[in-house]
């Protein structure tokens, strides 16, 4: 579906047959804003072998047990 749309005096736009109550906003330098559907996960519902993961992940940052910093600057150049 393609339509146009206008802010409202709250600067708002509604989103007409939107399929999902959350999204992630990215606005980019140009003016375009790209929305990206999200669903929130219960606690609950995350597996068990999943929450050890993290679990470990955060043992290893505490014991400074870490790769070397990512240049997020090349990734930023290819997103503009």
């Amino acid at each position: 579906m393609e339509y146009d749309a206008k802010l409202d005096s709250k600067k708002r736009i509604t989103i007409r047959g939107a399929r999902t109550q959350l999204y992630h906003v990215t606005e980019k330098k140009d003016g375009t804003i790209e929305l990206s559907p999200r669903e929130l996960v219960h606690p609950n519902e995350i597996s068990e072998r999943t929450l050890k993961m993290v679990d470990k992940a955060i043992e290893n940052i505490k014991s400074g047990n870490v790769s070397e910093s990512v240049d997020m600057n090349e990734l930023k150049k290819l997103l503009d």
